[in-house]
C-alpha cells in the first residue's frame, strides 16, 4: 500500500511538472508573438526578392518584416508568361491564391483520391492509329477576380493558357496549425530546379548581399544540383521505384535545369477537361458558361446548409470561388461593393482557418471605419490608390498615407481601419487569418454607433442628446458611404 501511495504521489509530481512546464513554453510563444505585434508604425510594403525563370516571374515579400512576423504570414506573387507552367509542388502551410489578372488552368492533387478526368487521344495515320490513354485528377479553370484555396502538403501547378500574362497572389499562413516545422515559409517542389531562395520562401541565406551576388550564387546553386525533392533520392533506387532506366532517372531529378520555376510549354498543351470536349462537340460556350455558374452556385448553398460529410468529400471539395459583382455580400450603386469568403459559402477555408474579402469603392468613396474582431487582413491593392489610416488602441494613427496597386499592408487584429478611394477607385483583397472572420463597423447602419443609446453616446462623448443621435441617424448606408457632396459648416 506504501509502495503505492509513493507511485502515484511520483505520477502526480511527474504530471505537474510536465504541466507546468508545457504552459510556461506555450506562455513563452505567445508572448513572443504579442511581442511581434507592438506596432509603433506601419508601411505599405513592395516586393524585396525576385527569382526569374524561363517563362515568368516570382516576388516575395521579405517575411522578416515586422507586420508579416505578427500576423505569422509570408507573400509573394507569380507572374506567367503566355504558355507558362508553375511547376508542382506544395508549401508547409495553407495558401490562399487569388487571380489579379489574365486566365489559366489550375490543378491539384490530393493523396488518395481517383483520377476522375479520362481521355483517349489518337495519334498517326488513318491506318495505323495508336491511342493512349490518360487520367489525371480535376482540373479548374481559372480567370480574374477567382480566389484559391490550397491545404498544406497538397501539389499543386498552374498554367497560362490565355494571351496575355497570368499574375497570382499568394498569402501563406506559416503561423498555421497546419505547419509543424518552423514559421519560415517552404515550398516543395516535385519537379525542375527551381532557385535556393525561390524553394526557401524568398529567404537568403546571407544577410548584407546586393542582388548580382544573390543571382550568381542562385546561378551556382542550379549548376552544381536539382532543388526537387527527387534530386536527393538515389538514382539506382528512383529508377527501382518507377521501373524505369537510370538514364530517365537522372532527367528526373533536373541537375542541370536551368528554366527555373516556371517554364515555357513549346508543344501544344493537352488536357482533359468537359468544356474542351463539349467544345469540340459543337456545345456553345455560352451554354457552358450557364452551366457552370449554377454549379457554382449549388456549391454555394451547400456549403450555407452546413457541412455533414455528404454534399462535399474530401475527394471533391471545391478548391475556387468567384469573387465578381454576381457573388457581391454589400452593394452601394454610389459606393462600391464587398464580397466575403469565408467557411459558410466556401467550406474548405474552415479547414485551412482563413478567409478573404474583395473589395470594389468607387471614386472618393470610403469603407466604414471598422476592425476586424477576430483576425488579422493582410491587403493587397489590385487597382487604383485610396489613402488608409490605421489606428492603434493607443489611438496612435500607425498608418495614415496613400496606397497604389501592387503594396501590401498588414491589419492587425482589433485595429480600426478607414479607407477612401482616390479620384480613379480603390480595388483590393484582403486575407484573413480566421476562417469566419468578423467586421465590426463604428458608424453607419449597422454599427457600434447606430447600437449604442443616446444617453451612452452623448455622455461619452461629451455632448448634446441631439449631437448623439446625429451622429446615430446621419449615415443610412451600411458599410460602403458615398462620396460627401457638401461640407457642413461648423456649428
Amino acid at each position: 500500500m506504501a509502495n503505492y501511495s509513493s507511485l502515484l504521489s511520483l505520477s502526480v509530481c511527474f504530471l505537474v511538472l510536465f504541466h507546468g512546464c508545457f504552459a510556461k513554453t506555450e506562455s513563452e510563444q505567445q508572448s513572443q508573438y504579442q511581442n511581434r505585434c507592438q506596432l509603433q508604425n506601419l508601411n505599405a510594403l513592395k516586393p524585396q526578392h525576385r527569382f526569374r525563370s524561363e517563362a515568368g516571374l516570382t516576388e516575395f515579400w521579405d517575411q522578416n518584416e515586422q507586420q508579416f512576423q505578427c500576423a505569422r504570414v509570408a507573400f509573394l506573387r507569380h507572374r506567367i508568361q503566355h504558355k507558362g507552367l508553375l511547376l508542382p509542388s506544395f508549401n508547409n502551410a495553407p495558401q490562399l491564391v487569388y487571380v489579379v489578372r489574365g486566365q489559366g488552368i489550375h490543378g491539384a492533387v490530393f493523396p488518395g483520391c481517383p483520377e476522375t478526368f479520362q481521355s483517349q487521344s489518337q495519334q498517326g495515320h488513318q491506318q495505323q492509329q495508336q491511342s493512349y490513354k490518360d487520367q489525371h485528377q480535376k482540373i479548374r479553370q481559372i480567370k480574374e477576380g477567382d480566389v484559391l484555396a490550397m491545404p498544406a502538403g497538397v501539389p499543386h501547378w498552374i498554367y497560362n493558357n490565355g494571351q496575355s500574362q497570368l499574375v497570382l497572389v499568394s498569402l501563406i499562413d506559416v503561423g498555421n496549425r497546419a505547419n509543424q516545422l518552423d514559421q519560415n515559409f517552404r515550398k516543395f517542389f516535385i519537379a525542375g530546379n527551381p532557385q535556393e531562395g525561390l524553394v526557401r520562401g524568398g529567404q537568403s541565406q546571407g544577410q548584407s548581399r546586393n542582388r548580382k551576388e544573390e543571382e550568381k550564387e542562385e546561378q551556382e546553386q542550379q549548376e552544381s544540383g536539382g532543388n526537387n525533392l527527387l534530386s536527393g533520392i538515389d538514382e539506382d533506387i528512383l529508377a527501382e521505384v518507377l521501373r524505369i532506366d537510370t538514364r530517365l532517372a537522372r532527367k528526373l531529378q533536373n541537375q542541370k535545369d536551368k528554366r527555373g520555376a516556371i517554364v515555357r510549354v513549346d508543344d501544344d498543351f493537352e488536357l482533359t477537361s468537359p468544356r474542351k470536349v463539349e467544345r469540340q462537340q459543337g456545345q456553345q460556350e455560352e451554354e457552358e458558361g450557364e452551366q457552370e455558374d449554377e454549379d457554382e452556385q449549388e456549391q454555394k448553398g451547400q456549403g450555407q446548409r452546413g457541412g455533414n460529410g455528404i454534399e462535399e468529400t474530401f475527394c471533391s471539395l471545391s478548391l475556387k470561388h468567384r469573387t465578381d459583382s454576381s457573388f457581391a455580400d454589400v452593394f452601394n450603386p454610389r459606393a462600391g461593393r464587398i464580397t466575403s469568403l469565408n467557411s459558410f459559402n466556401f467550406p474548405i477555408l474552415q479547414a485551412l482557418r482563413l478567409s478573404a474579402e474583395r473589395g470594389v469603392l468607387y471614386r472618393n468613396a470610403m469603407y466604414a471605419p471598422h476592425w476586424n474582431m477576430n483576425a488579422h487582413s493582410i491587403v493587397f491593392v489590385t487597382r487604383g490608390s485610396a489613402r488608409i489610416q490605421i489606428v492603434s488602441e493607443n489611438g496612435d494613427a500607425v498608418f495614415d498615407d496613400q496606397v497604389e496597386e501592387g503594396q501590401v499592408i498588414t491589419v492587425p487584429q482589433n485595429y480600426v481601419m478607414v479607407k477612401k478611394a482616390g479620384d480613379k477607385g480603390f480595388e483590393w483583397i484582403a486575407f484573413k487569418t480566421n476562417a469566419n472572420a468578423r467586421v465590426s463597423q463604428i458608424a453607419g447602419r449597422v454599427s457600434v454607433f447606430r447600437a449604442l443609446p443616446v444617453d451612452v453616446m452623448a455622455n461619452s462623448f461629451g455632448i448634446s442628446r441631439e449631437e448623439a443621435n446625429r451622429l446615430k441617424q446621419e449615415r443610412q448606408e451600411v458599410s460602403l458611404f458615398s462620396p460627401r457632396q457638401g461640407s457642413h459648416s461648423e456649428q
